[in-house]
């Protein structure tokens, strides 16, 4: 009995500290899942209907070369010195950050055509280290341009007044959202990355999140 009575405090100790251990694990569980990007139905914002532009190497683009596939999309212009320089750095670290495996491509738009020809869209490309095969940028007429972007996309642009610009580069306003499709050309997701208390290190792994899904998805 005296050996019992000396072995319980010590079994109690042991309890205790295993317990404790496990108070642990589940904090730091809880923690990791707070810093997750939850997985919940993503909402179909509107269907992405067919179009004709050109990419970066002079060949006509349509909604079928993007078959099949998640796609990530913003609007930018070349000239642009204001936020679009900032987007296509982002837009880069998404081009980083994706899984090799994931087959999920990359669109930037131009709002400003008349200058961002495929040769001028395919030097800013390789000036940001733009991977070709991953990233797609695209220039076509006004009307097709405007057709997929604020028809069905969600990007809007508009032309800043000779009178009211307030330099050279000072040319449009326009959204500085990314968009994410699915396989079926369908709207699933629209990440703003700028503005007050927005921080692209929150936002990126929101939108890698939302193209995994997708990706997952049938």
């Amino acid at each position: 009995m005296d050996d019992i009575s000396q072995r319980l405090p010590r079994t109690l100790w042991v309890g205790v500290i295993l317990f404790l251990a496990l108070l642990c694990v589940a904090y730091v569980l809880s923690l990791s899942e707070l810093n997750t990007p939850q997985r919940h139905p993503l909402p179909v914002l509107g269907h992405v209907a067919n179009f004709t532009l050109t990419n970066q190497d002079g060949q006509v683009t349509t909604l079928a070369d993007l078959s099949n596939r998640v796609w990530v999309a913003d609007i930018i212009f070349t000239r642009c010195a204001g936020p679009c320089p900032i987007m296509t750095a982002q837009m880069k670290s998404l081009q980083d950050t994706l899984p090799l495996a994931s087959r999920a491509k990359l669109v930037t738009l131009t709002t400003d055509p008349d200058y961002d020809s495929p040769a001028v869209m395919k030097n800013y490309g390789e000036h940001f280290g733009a991977n070709f095969n991953r990233w797609t940028f695209l220039t076509g007429t006004k009307t097709e341009i405007a057709g997929l972007a604020s028809g069905s996309l969600k990007l809007s642009a508009v032309p800043v007044k000779p009178a009211d610009q307030t330099n050279s580069a000072d040319l449009f306003i326009h959204t500085t959202i990314f968009v994410a499709v699915d396989r079926h050309a369908r709207l699933r997701g629209i990440f703003e990355t700028e503005g007050e208390g927005i921080e692209w290190t929150n936002v990126r792994p929101h939108i890698i999140a939302t193209v995994r899904q997708l990706e997952r998805e049938r």
